[in-house]
């Protein structure tokens, strides 16, 4: 026996998957216990370390996710919203921390996590990286300082394969800049610009999403009033970032009571 959190990853076969599962991998302080993937997909019955073109690691892939988790302390999440809620309800009845670095959820989507956290620790993040999370507690302390002649515009980039925008870390930063501001950000979010649009509404927070390449990920967010600007930006070179903190997360959250937490909770900010 070991006293090392055993993990599963699912959507192990994405970008983020593989590289969660490499993270885990060559940690000292947590063991892969399982890896799940869609049924019919073609991982699925092969040792994860030959799946992914290396030699094997005892880790077989798996379709059956609650049978993995009944296995493990902990569940790290990067897949899609609606397999997200169906990964919380089984990860709540193995009582194993769920660490969700999943983006496109809708505000309806979250709510209903909310069963789930009553019985389990769940760790959410637009993003895991704690250089983003410190450019969050700053455009919050930033928006709070500055009245309504500063307007400001979140500007986000990411590689071409990214389906949803904008980004959950631009939300994330939208919605410090609305709490600074003492607004809610569905009242002042301004994402659709095209054609004539009028002019900019004072007070709005603005959107702007950036989609090419492989851009692991950039976020600026721009203050700007008559005569001056002020740009807080954070750029990721290495979506192994966002692993380390998330595996940070599944470590941070053994023990502790169930429900809803954040990386700012995680990296005590």
């Amino acid at each position: 026996m070991t006293d090392k959190p055993g993990i599963v990853i699912t959507g192990g076969s994405g970008r983020m998957g593989q590289m969660l599962i490499r993270t885990v991998l060559d940690s000292d302080r947590a063991r892969l216990v399982g890896v799940v993937e869609r049924a019919g997909h073609g991982w699925v019955g092969q040792d994860v370390g030959v799946a992914m073109g290396g030699a094997a690691v005892g880790v077989s892939v798996t379709d059956d996710a609650l049978e993995a988790f009944s296995r493990a302390q902990a569940v790290i999440d990067f897949t899609a919203p609606e397999a997200t809620l169906e990964f919380a309800a089984l990860a709540a009845q193995a009582r194993a921390v769920h660490v969700i670095g999943t983006t496109g959820m809708s505000a309806a989507q979250i709510s209903q996590l909310e069963p789930a956290a009553r019985h389990a620790v769940i760790v959410r993040a637009g993003n895991m990286s704690l250089g983003v999370n410190l450019l969050v507690q700053l455009t919050k302390k930033v928006a709070a300082a500055l009245d309504e002649d500063f307007d400001i515009e979140v500007i986000e980039a990411h590689h071409h394969h990214k389906v949803d925008a904008p980004s959950g870390t631009a939300l994330m930063l939208g919605e410090a800049a609305a709490e600074g501001r003492g607004v809610v950000l569905a009242d002042v979010s301004d994402r659709g610009r095209d054609g004539i649009t009028g002019a900019r509404k004072r007070g709005d927070i603005g959107f702007t999403a950036i989609r090419g390449g492989d851009i692991v990920g950039e976020h600026d967010v721009l203050f700007a009033a008559a005569g001056e600007r002020i740009v807080l930006r954070h750029m990721a070179t290495d979506r192994a970032i966002f692993a380390r903190g998330a595996l940070k997360a599944a470590l941070w959250g053994q023990g502790k009571d169930p429900g809803q937490y954040d990386m700012l909770d995680v990296l005590g900010l």
